[in-house]
């Protein structure tokens, strides 16, 4: 079917220019969620639709459509749009190459997959929940299958195909007048959520929560766990994104072989990695998957690009112009971002600090600056290498550029959350302000 679609496409996109990217997406997506502990809203969709990039005059133009019969005006919009827009030889497409399969990324039991059985899921949840004497505040489920074909006129044709299954809770606990909270969620490209382990975690780490206690200001090691080390890493990665390096709009846009981490630390963006959530065959222009080293032993090495800034930059695409759907055009975005640290520490060797468990406020960063100032939630103390009391109430404040300067990993499970991929991370001599 993709592929007939794909046959009109050209035949279509041809009668207009010589130029041109096709992208096709058929996707299927089931989500189910809760309100505390009902269920309260259940979907099944299936959705496809066509984007079309052409190139005419060195001017592009982009236009979409989830209606299959009206690919002929999508194509000749496509064009109209490119006539609107400014001359930029920077814009191309994807040239040919050799693509690298890749593993782990289809999960075949998508197929069978029927709503109810995501519904049972939230209700196993539900069921967990009240066994652990906790309320949800919400949860929620979801699955989702996605086949993409990218062809242009210089020859690439690649599809894949994909899955990703998703589950979260937020929990609510009240003991002796005191309430405590706490979130956290998995993903996997194959059906394999471990309901009871997740809703068993975040139930105790509510639990640890109450009876928590007020700490003095101090500047002591601070151990990021997942969660909270995805939410500040977020900000520390637009600095190695193409588009704001050209724009002067990284810190790091002049700092090309020189150390800007810890030399413990060597950051690798990697899509080819087996089952991890990013992992794709190419990116959404067709250029083959590689991995691009950012920075090696605290060395940077290289940004990521797709093809428009990469020939504004005067390098290569690194096969990072991600599109979220056929409704976009593609961007910059990380694949599966790989924090290997050479030396690892161990829990036993903190004599002090605290632990976090996740950050609130963690959009409010600066990304040029790399300033923040966060609130530590569900955080804990450490004494004598272990974790003691919950702390109260706390705010983290530093710098993410310099905070990755004097950084460690901890000796733990590697995760990957979102993008990261990442053991939980120390940071020495970080400001912790007690409320």
């Amino acid at each position: 079917m993709i592929y007939e679609i794909a046959d009109e496409c050209v035949r279509e996109v041809e009668k207009y220019t010589d130029q041109w990217e096709i992208y096709i997406d058929n996707s299927e997506l089931i989500e189910v969620e809760t309100k505390l502990d009902v269920l309260n809203f259940a979907k099944k969709e299936i959705e496809k639709g066509v984007g079309i990039r052409v190139i005419k005059d060195d001017k592009i133009g982009f236009a979409y459509t989830s209606d299959l019969d009206k690919i002929s005006q999508t194509a000749q919009k496509a064009l109209e749009n490119a006539k609107l827009n400014k001359v930029d030889k920077n814009y191309e497409f994807a040239s040919v190459e050799k693509v690298s399969d890749v593993k782990g990324t289809y999960d075949k039991k998508f197929d069978d997959l029927s709503l109810d059985e995501c519904c049972e899921f939230l209700e196993n949840i539900i069921g967990r929940s009240k066994e652990n004497n906790c309320d949800i505040t919400s949860a929620g489920f979801s699955a989702a299958k996605s086949e993409d074909l990218i062809l242009n006129s210089n020859g690439v044709s690649i599809s894949d195909k994909n899955t990703g299954f998703s589950g979260g809770l937020s929990i609510t606990i009240e003991k002796d007048g005191q309430i405590a909270t706490a979130y956290d969620y998995n993903s996997t490209r194959e059906l394999d959520l471990e309901y009871e382990k997740l809703t068993d975690d975040v139930c105790k780490l509510a639990k640890d929560s109450l009876n928590s206690k007020a700490i003095e200001t101090k500047e002591c090691d601070v151990v990021l766990d997942y969660y909270a080390a995805s939410g500040l890493l977020s900000t520390f990665i637009q600095g190695f994104i193409g588009e704001n390096v050209l724009r002067g709009r990284s810190i790091l846009h002049d700092k090309i072989d020189t150390e800007i981490t810890s030399t413990n630390l060597s950051i690798i963006d990697n899509p080819l990695l087996e089952g991890a959530m990013g992992t794709v065959k190419s990116d959404g222009e067709g250029t083959a998957s590689k991995k691009t080293t950012l920075v090696e032993n605290g060395v940077l090495k290289s940004f990521l690009y797709d093809i428009y800034t990469a020939n504004k930059a005067g390098c290569e695409s690194t096969s990072n112009g991600y599109r979220a759907s056929y409704l976009s055009t593609p961007g910059t975005s990380p694949s599966n971002l790989e924090f290997r640290f050479e030396n690892e520490i161990g829990l036993d060797e903190i004599d002090s600090g605290i632990l976090t468990t996740s950050v609130l406020g963690a959009h409010t960063a600066n990304p040029i600056s790399g300033d923040f100032s966060v609130e530590a939630s569900n955080a804990f103390t450490i004494e004598n290498g272990e974790i003691t009391d919950g702390v109260k109430k706390a705010m983290i404040s530093g710098n993410i550029f310099e905070l990755m300067k004097k950084c460690d990993g901890l000796k733990s499970e590697i995760k990957q959350k979102g993008s990261f991929i990442i053991p939980k991370i120390i940071v020495h001599d970080l400001k912790v302000i007690g409320l």
